[in-house]
Formats: structure tokens, sequence, C-alpha cells
């Protein structure tokens, strides 16, 4: 009797107000990579004729914030468990608002690279900390919609730097460029204070043994007092069946790297894979350097460079929010491997009319228009599968006892193959050409989609608390039932610290 009461409390919670409203602000965090990755496309070349720096200079400039959101995303773990997931989120917002004030004022090369290290760092913290964060506060059948939200802000505020580029492309060059990175601190700013009406999640509560706190969240964040209370008991069990010490950092990163268990080696695989795969596919670098691939297309003109980019901006922006409303729905696997099968051959076609061009005096416009339309199709299937299930699956999949710390390192690595491909995608392409590296990376995609299909179970409407039981098993199946966390072992007693 007691699971089917749990499995029909978990069919029957629909989406919170209260908890659309705490992810929505949570997620607001990821605006700001967004905006930077959009309006540095634009901003970088205006930059490149100001400044006249050199291409190594141009791709360091652009690979920094990535390669500093690394140290964001590392320590954002330990700090997360230390602090509290809501406080690191004011962290990242007041890091990254610093860095636009530097990159928006700077009067050099060194002291806007100065500025891009800052952001980066608070970047990386809010990489992780918005899908970890939803992922805790969300109940099990709306957590794939909620836990994607991070990237549908990423591509509302890539939608944003897209359009300020092209406001703003008509100004002196040396205002235009500053404006465009220093109108970042307004949404840091607001995000700051919105912060302020966000609860902390109940699982880092509990995790540090204030019951009746988490309890008052869960009550607000769920459809009745009773699903609070069976999701309390849950989170509670799952506390108490982690190791004596696992909250101490030490011991989270030896069961994490040194004695993994099973389910945990084989969550970290598929964590750190479909988060490597996420940027060896090459879309930062497809979104960075989109003027540049048209410039060689045969496009000059400033404004209509940036113009194609607001037309794939808008793409993105479709594709992203319809997966995000799909993906409790559908589940991760199907929509993982449509937008990964569709990347392949959107980067193929890329790579075929980029070929057609460099071979090509007169530059036909029917190539032209392949390369724009093969462009939007990337963006659009990556918004479909990758962009919103790798923050998913990252921040759902580990126990709650590693959680902060192993989605940090997943991240870690999303952060750091970004920064290695922004930072030698011009140079590689000088060698091999545009047509040579999108027929690489349609390569990395293929391989991952074989990946994502062989390592990767469904998990949706599954409890965060019985992950571990799908990652145990040897068989990776297309659909998992619901188990009710309650058939799996008795009802805990839930005891305060004082």
């Amino acid at each position: 009797m007691a699971e089917i009461e749990a499995s029909q409390y978990r069919k029957n919670s629909g989406l919170n107000k209260y908890t659309i409203v705490c992810a929505l602000l949570a997620s607001t965090n990821s605006i700001l990579l967004g905006y930077d990755i959009g309006v540095m496309s634009g901003a970088v070349i205006l930059i490149k004729d100001d400044f006249k720096i050199t291409r190594t200079q141009q791709e360091i400039l652009v690979g920094t914030l990535n390669v500093f959101s690394l140290v964001g995303s590392l320590a954002s773990g330990k700090t997360s468990d230390i602090i509290g997931r809501r406080y690191t989120i004011v962290l990242a917002t007041c890091t990254f608002l610093m860095g636009a004030l530097l990159m928006g004022l700077a009067p050099s090369y060194l002291f806007l690279m100065a500025g891009r290290c800052v952001a980066g760092i608070g970047v990386g913290y809010a990489l992780m900390i918005a899908p970890v964060y939803t992922a805790e506060l969300s109940p099990a059948m709306s957590r794939g919609f909620l836990t994607s939200l991070p990237e549908v802000f990423i591509t509302f505020g890539l939608l944003v730097g897209y359009i300020v580029n092209f406001a703003l492309s008509g100004l002196p060059l040396h205002i235009s460029w500053r404006l465009m990175l220093g109108l970042a601190a307004i949404p840091a700013i607001g995000i700051g204070f919105g912060v302020i009406a966000m609860p902390e999640s109940p699982r880092w509560l509990v995790m540090k043994g204030k019951l009746s706190e988490a309890k008052k969240v869960l009550i607000r964040t769920s459809a009745s007092e009773e699903e609070a209370q069976l999701r309390l008991e849950e989170i509670t069990k799952d506390a108490i069946q982690g190791p004596d010490s696992a909250h101490e950092g030490g011991s989270v990163w030896k069961e994490i790297l040194l004695r993994p268990t099973r389910p945990t080696r084989r969550m970290l695989v598929a964590a750190i894979g479909i988060n490597f795969f996420m940027q060896a596919s090459g879309n930062d670098a497809v979104v960075y350097y989109c003027p540049e691939v048209f410039k060689a297309a045969g496009i000059h003109n400033k404004r209509q460079l940036f113009g194609v980019n607001v037309i794939m901006g808008l793409a993105k922006a479709l594709f992203v929010l319809l997966s995000a409303l799909k993906l409790d729905k559908y589940g991760r696997r199907p929509l993982l491997l449509l937008g990964s099968a569709g990347m392949v051959v959107s980067l193929f076609g890329l790579g075929l009319g980029s070929k057609f061009l460099e071979h090509s005096t007169e530059k036909p416009t029917w190539a032209i228009a392949l390369c724009i339309i093969a462009v939007c199709a990337d963006v659009s299937f990556f918004s479909i599968g990758l962009g919103p299930i790798t923050w998913v699956y990252s921040s759902e999949i580990f126990p709650m006892r590693l959680r902060a710390q192993a989605s940090s390192l997943a991240i870690s690595v999303n952060r750091l193959v970004s920064g290695v491909v922004s930072m030698t995608f011009l140079s590689i392409s000088h060698e091999i050409t545009f047509g040579g590296i999108f027929f690489t990376f349609a390569g990395i995609m293929l391989a991952g989609t074989v990946f994502f299909y062989l390592f990767l179970p469904e998990t949706k409407g599954r409890t965060l608390e019985d992950m571990e039981t799908i990652f145990e098993d040897k068989v990776t199946t297309k659909n998992t039932e619901l188990v009710p966390t309650t058939a799996l072992c008795p009802s805990v007693t839930l005891t305060q610290k004082r």
C-alpha cells in the first residue's frame, strides 16, 4: 500500500509555482555565460580592429573565460557543500559582476584579459550550482524541465548578446565593444537581488542536519504535505546510507576517484562523457567564431554578419525551449540521441559547404545558404539534445553525498574541453581549413552518439535517491519503471540534530 501511495504522489506532483520561481531565479545565472558567448562573437571582431591583436591573441582572449571557468567549477563543489547552494549562487554572480566591469572599462588588452579571467571563475561557479540547486529542489516528475532551464537561459543570453552586437555595431569602435561587454553587469546585479527570495536546497539542509527547515522548504515545493513528508524520508535515508565521513571533502574525493563503487564509476563515466562530447562537438567554437566562418564564406559587412548570428540565436532559442518542455514526456535518451545524430548530419553539411567555398572563387549563393542552414541546424540539434540534457544529467545522477563535488568534476571537464577548443579553433582551421575542422567535429559527434547509446540509461521520472539503483543495473535500458524508494527499504526514523 505504501508503495502504491508513493508512486501515486510522484505521478500527481505537477509543476509547483514556487518551485518554478526558484528554478527560474537560480537558472538566470546562466544568462551570464550565454550573453558572454553571444556578445563576444561580435565584440572580438571590434576588439581585434581596436587593439590590433593577432589571431593567437584573439583565440586566447576568447578561450580565457572558459579556461578560468575550470577554476570556478572545481571550487564550486566544496564551496557549495560548506556555505550552501544559495550563497554559492550569490558568489558566482558577484564574481561575474566584477569581471564584467573590468572588461567594460578595459583600457588595454591585458586589462581586458584580467576581466575575462575573473568573469570566467564566476561562470564556472554558476554552471555547476544552478542545475544542482534546481535538481535538489524539484520533484522527480518535473525535474527534467526545471533542470534544463539553465540551458534555456544560456540560449536566451546568447540571443540577447547577438541582438546587442547588432544594435551597437554602428557606434564608434572604442565605445561599441566596451558597452557590449560592460552591459553584462546589469543582469548580474538583478540576479544577486533575486537570490534573496530563494530558499536553501532541502537536500543540503538535510545534509547539515536541519530537518525542520528542510521540511518547510519541501512543503512549499511539493503538491501536498504528505508528498513533502515522503520526499523528506527519501532524502534522509539517502543521507544516512552514505559513509559516516562522506561529507568531509577528502573522503568525498576518495570515494569518487580512488574507491568508487560500481554505480559511482558508471555515473562518472556517463557524466564526464556527456560533458566531454558537449564541448568536443565544437558548439562553443561555432558560436564564438561564426562571424569568422561567414567572413571566409564571403560575407564581410559587419551588420550582415551580426544579422546571421541573430537568426542562429533565434533557431537555438526555439529548439531549446521545445526540448525543455518535452524532456519529462519523452525522456533524456530519445532527445539526446536525436540531437546528436542531427548534429552529425549538420556538421557534415557545414563541412561540405565550407569545402566547396574554399575551392570556389565566385562564392555561389547556394553554398553560402547551405552553410547558414547547416549552422542553424547544428545549434538547433544541439539545443534539442546535448545542450539541456548535459546539465540535467550531470546534476541528477550522483548520490547526495557526492553530488556537488562529482558534478563539479564533470563540469570542469566541460570547461577544460571548451577552453581548448575555443583557443585552438582558428589555428587548427588555418591548417586544415574550416571544412576540415567541421568534418572532424562530425566524426567526434558520431562517436558521441554511440557512447550515449551504450552508457547513458534513462532517468526520466526517477527520484534522485533512485539513481544508484539505475546505475547498478548491468544493461542500459531505454525506459525504466518507477520504483518507489520506499519499496527498496523500510521507512527511516527522522532524528534532527540539536
